[in-house]
């Protein structure tokens, strides 16, 4: 039984609702009309470039029978390979692993039942068919994706309604978690804590309500509507209650989802082992060196040679409007400290006026951000020509070369001045195991708007994870950050 807290649900809380369950159907079923119009197009796109318009000349085969064939096939293959399982879409990489794969393996059954039973479709109606299709179907999972998070930041849009049940600290800490990224669709409407954290009035964590104790989870589940259990840490949680209670939620249609205090480490760093019906969890140590860190190296000063050789006229006609709008030189070579606390000289375009040093003591009261950093919005030091190139990042294309001379990388922490660092504590100064970066997760999360301490909660998930496809992808985001220019002043 619940306590009288808890056995009714708060006022505006939503009572058992299918609400959530049909949002998510829809959004699957938007995914599969999407789907078949993109395999659609793509077997049309491979029968023209092969064909043209008019049938394939000495051929027995009935294409306007392969042609849907081949989309029915493709569609089976990604419901196989669940690529429209709740758990993977809307956030995370795997969903696009999983129609990846699921069309790499379509292609390759094609291949063998057409070697096998000699069946004369054209190779190359399938493989420009396949190739367009996989890259579509990725390019539509990614539209359909950035439309949901854009739908969830505002409150709207399919997202799963979470009960977090463990004690009041971590209860609060998965709350904020999960809200510092609204678009990944955890939206936590209830929380159960310890029988003796329990008031006889209602109570409410910040402003989540409280709707139970660990006695009637899934009842309190239920009572508000939710679809998902988070459990976090507490010491009354033992292995058999876990057990027991995900008895108690099968067949409900209620996920339970574990959200351990092992935090800011990825993926890949994880795994998880049996060992005596334990499943323990193995975290790999952070890498700062070795085969992967060489090629990273070479990957930037490839990509930043090529860059500057692309953008040099770019490059040029910045250089002249910075001299025609204000007196001083065009480049602006500041201190900054890279890795192993070592310093060296950024490059970037002057934005500011000659003399905006001696003007900082007379602004520092005007100090918009919290932490080691200023930044002001209306900073009247920033030129005319500057307040355009730091609304677009680029001031910033001149530290190409830091990339290039190897004191900075393309993806990495934000490079620290020596005052900062010279306050840095010891977890602080953890930035500096890795090469500072042109872009990183800060740009890619709002820049000047972030809080000092959410800067470096991702500059320090950066070090610990950093990997190849993470940079890769932080590179595309990032462009999409300085389009928007959020953050950029």
């Amino acid at each position: 039984m619940l306590t009288p807290a808890s056995t009714s649900a708060p006022s505006g809380a939503h009572r058992p609702t299918r609400t959530g369950r049909a949002e998510e159907r829809a959004y699957v079923r938007t995914l599969v009309v999407l789907d078949t119009a993109v395999l659609g197009v793509a077997v049309l796109i491979g029968y023209v470039t092969r064909f043209g318009d008019h049938e394939p000349r000495g051929s027995d085969v009935p294409y306007v029978l392969v042609a849907p064939g081949l989309v029915i096939a493709w569609l089976l293959s990604l419901k196989m390979l669940r690529c429209y399982d709740d758990r993977v879409l809307g956030y995370g990489a795997d969903e696009y692993r999983r129609v990846t794969s699921a069309s790499l393996r379509l292609a390759a059954t094609i291949a063998i039942t057409g070697y096998i039973l000699d069946v004369g479709v054209s190779r190359g109606f399938l493989a420009i068919a396949l190739l367009a299709g996989t890259l579509g179907l990725v390019a539509a999972r990614f539209a359909a994706r950035k439309r949901l998070h854009l739908a969830r930041c505002r409150g709207a849009g399919w997202s799963r309604r979470v009960l977090a049940v463990g004690d009041t600290p971590h209860v609060l800490e998965l709350v904020h978690t999960l809200r510092r990224e609204p678009y990944a669709g955890y939206q936590v409407v209830g929380a159960c804590i310890p029988d003796a954290l329990l008031a006889p009035v209602p109570q409410r964590l910040g402003d989540v309500p409280v709707v139970g104790s660990f006695r009637g989870i899934p009842e309190a589940a239920e009572a508000i509507g939710a679809d998902t259990v988070a459990i976090t840490t507490s010491s009354e949680l033992t292995a058999t209650r876990l057990r027991r209670l995900g008895w108690q939620l099968e067949g409900t249609g209620i996920d339970l989802v574990l959200a351990p205090a092992l935090t800011d480490v990825a993926g890949p760093r994880i795994h998880t082992r049996p060992v005596a019906g334990l499943p323990l969890i193995h975290v790999e140590a952070p890498e700062f060196r070795g085969a992967r860190k060489l090629i990273k190296g070479l990957v930037d000063r490839s990509l930043s040679l090529l860059a500057l050789a692309a953008l040099s006229p770019l490059l040029l006609l910045i250089a002249l409007a910075v001299r025609l709008d204000s007196r001083g030189p065009v480049l602006f070579r500041q201190t900054r400290v890279g890795q192993g606390g070592r310093e060296f000289g950024v490059f970037k375009f002057r934005t500011m006026v000659v003399d905006a040093d001696a003007m900082l003591a007379e602004l520092t009261a005007r100090n918009e951000t919290d932490g080691l950093l200023f930044k002001m919005r209306d900073d009247p030091r920033v030129t005319r020509v500057g307040r355009l190139l730091r609304k677009w990042s680029l001031d910033e294309l001149p530290q190409l070369v830091n990339v290039l001379i190897g004191q900075m990388s393309l993806v990495g922490p934000r490079p620290p001045l020596p005052s900062e660092v010279a306050r840095y504590d010891g977890d602080v100064a953890r930035r500096l195991l890795v090469k500072p970066g042109m872009t990183g997760l800060w740009q890619v999360s709002g820049r000047s708007d972030l809080s000092w301490e959410d800067g470096i909660r991702l500059d320090l998930y950066y070090v610990e994870n950093w990997s190849l496809a993470a940079d890769l992808t932080i590179l595309w985001k990032t462009f999409g950050a300085v389009v928007n220019s959020r953050g950029a002043y």
